[in-house]
């Protein structure tokens, strides 16, 4: 049998918390592996956490400092020597372009070629696809993803996201909260088929738990108008009367609603509330204005018009919610526009990916403080531009 194919049999068959142990056995047996370990990055996006089962475990890995933090920002193998007769191959576990960890793989050096590294990199594909379908059943990749414990209110929103990050040809989307481990109401969610893609950034009202209870009712409100095929006015309408009746008007939900149409790049947009939208066009940052109109549950039946705009192939689309362009630093200043322009120029040759992570990093020193006193989001969209259907 083909030694890939043995791999990826051994995993579809594997007990969705003995992922590791199966791809390990085929590794050692069909590719003269000496060891393997899988790491999943953790929520904060500052380590990788090994997935082991206590007291057996390995210690954390910096992300911006390590062989396999290397393979997982760049999203390329990295082979490291490892001794005079071995190397460890670091291989990043991603699914359509949601980074989830790296797999570490120490190989004899005579058995590492670049073929073996191209087939070690599928395996390293496929199991990041059956961990996505193992964490219906075990919590194990879960617990692996957090070096703290979560709020309640942060289980809760962690939850709701989509993932952190996403890829086509048309576009690539990189997200990221902070404190990734105490987050309140910020979040962020898009879904795409074969013609469009929808983006929402929210901000809820309040702290903790109320906050994470609106931003809960919210998307899943406009997911279900969305899931519905209603147009974008009406999801906000629909998704505006969930919120109220619950509330009325004691509590409501800004909104930054996106559909971009794939073939052109024409965008239809409803701008409720506080999320703003920035954008690089080659050098040049601009803050895109579209009209204001009221958060999501603030009064009974209001209606919502759509703006239409149009992205470019080359933009960078940032997203940012008021805890990173309105937060103050130890004097009183707003980090606003102009700070922000610069953290954009400044990661214009990042991947989107790992743009909202430089930003938040950035944001961090002009807050001054060791922790935010307000959820801090960043969306990162690049729009690559329609593609050919023949390609």
């Amino acid at each position: 049998m083909n030694r890939f194919v043995a791999a990826e049999r051994a995993l579809r068959t594997a007990a969705p918390h003995q992922l590791l142990d199966a791809v390990r056995d085929v590794l050692c047996g069909h590719y003269a592996a000496d060891s393997v370990e899988l790491f999943m990055a953790d929520y904060g996006l500052t380590v990788l956490q090994p997935v082991s089962v206590l007291p057996h475990t390995l210690e954390p890995i910096p992300v911006h400092t390590s062989p396999e933090g290397r393979a997982f920002g760049a999203q390329e193998p990295f082979v490291e020597e490892y001794g005079q007769e071995a190397v460890r191959v670091h291989l990043p576990v991603t699914v359509r372009g949601d980074r989830l960890g790296v797999l570490s793989v120490t190989l004899p050096s005579a058995r590492c070629d670049e073929e073996t590294v191209a087939e070690l990199a599928e395996v390293a594909e496929v199991l990041g696809h059956e961990v996505l379908v193992a964490e219906r059943d075990t919590d194990l990749y879960l617990q692996a993803r957090r070096k703290d414990r979560l709020t309640l209110a942060a289980e809760m929103q962690w939850q709701l996201l989509p993932g952190r990050s996403c890829s086509r040809p048309e576009y690539e989307l990189g997200a990221q909260l902070e404190p990734a481990y105490a987050i309140f109401g910020d979040n962020f969610d898009w879904s795409a088929d074969a013609a469009r893609l929808s983006l929402y950034v929210t901000n809820g009202m309040g702290e903790g738990i109320e906050a994470s209870l609106l931003t809960n009712l919210g998307i899943n409100a406009l997911r279900n108008a969305r899931r519905a095929g209603i147009p974008l006015h009406d999801q906000a309408a629909l998704a505006d009367q969930a919120i109220y009746a619950q509330y009325r008007g004691e509590r409501y939900l800004s909104v930054l609603m996106l559909d971009f149409e794939l073939a052109t790049g024409r965008m239809r947009v409803i701008d409720a509330g506080s999320p703003q939208m920035l954008r690089l066009r080659g050098r040049t940052v601009e803050r895109v204005d579209f009209e204001a109109q009221l958060p999501l549950g603030m009064f009974e039946e209001t209606d919502y018009r759509v703006q239409e705009f149009r992205v470019e192939p080359g933009d960078r689309l940032l997203f940012v919610s008021d805890g990173v362009h309105a937060v103050a630093g130890p004097g009183g200043e707003k980090y606003g526009e102009k700070a922000l322009a610069m953290a954009i120029t400044s990661t214009r040759l990042l991947p989107a990916t790992e743009v909202p992570r430089a930003v938040l990093r950035e944001l961090s020193g002009h807050r001054g403080l060791p922790r935010p006193e307000d959820d801090a989001l960043v969306v990162c969209l690049d729009w690559h531009g329609p593609q050919d259907p023949g390609t």
